[in-house]
């Protein structure tokens, strides 16, 4: 998945209301406000001072000119904080072959209904497999060593989808949770049990109930975002 427009540079200043944010240009010191897409808590990611990167656009229909969409991190790492990526670069993966244990699907359809009141992100079809229902999950969250971790904040819409990923399975059909994690510091996937304890437990279940929990790392530069290696899934929390 590549940005659409070249990604410019700025320090950050505050993240405030979830989708706004204050960033100071590095090329010529205006103050201007990103979007920030983000529902999340952005732990770790929102620092004051902290270099990102800013998507400009030109757009008449669009109130801000400028949309937040990386944070640069010690090391010379990444962090990708627009959740509507995950989804794009999964897309692209599952339709060029590249997931392992998915590459055998040719049919690929995306946002299809199930479950109740719900869109599956990606519904994969082919003739003498089982249909494999795929829900995608945003992962950018990193508190210690080198484990990615989900969620950030309590999601009770994450542990809604587990229970939906679950009857599917005993339809009949493949369930898949897939955490692609945007950021590139990491080197293994596990469920932040203690900033939602209802979530880690839904995916407990759900593991029981045959739901497969599949993990993607990502390489990341201000030109684009797009799959890397599949990562360790501990269980345990």
């Amino acid at each position: 998945m590549r940005f659409q427009t070249p990604l410019v540079p700025a320090r950050l200043i505050r993240r405030y209301k979830r989708f706004s944010a204050d960033v100071v240009l590095e090329a010529d010191g205006r103050e201007v406000t990103a979007h920030a897409p983000n529902p999340g808590a952005m732990m770790g990611l929102n620092t004051p001072g902290m270099r990102v990167w800013v998507e400009p656009n030109d757009d008449p229909k669009k109130k801000l000119k400028f949309g937040w969409r990386l944070a640069e991190l010690d090391g010379g790492h990444m962090a990708g904080i627009d959740t509507s990526v995950p989804n794009r670069v999964v897309g692209e993966a599952l339709r060029a072959g590249q997931v392992s244990g998915l590459a055998a699907y040719t049919n690929v359809r995306a946002e299809v209904p199930y479950g109740t009141r719900s869109r599956v992100d990606f519904l994969l079809t082919e003739p003498g497999l089982p249909d494999a229902y795929v829900e995608v999950k945003n992962v950018h969250l990193l508190r210690s060593d080198d484990w990615a971790e989900f969620p950030d904040c309590v999601t009770q819409r994450g542990a809604k989808h587990l229970r939906e990923l679950v009857e599917v399975v005993r339809q009949g059909h493949r369930a898949v949770l897939f955490y692609l994690v945007q950021r590139t510091d990491c080197g293994r996937m596990r469920i932040a049990r203690d900033l939602d304890p209802g979530y880690f437990e839904a995916m407990k279940e759900a593991v029981a109930g045959g739901v497969e929990m599949l993990c993607y790392d990502t390489a990341i530069t201000t030109e684009g975002v797009s799959l890397r290696n599949r990562l360790p899934f501990s269980e345990d929390g």
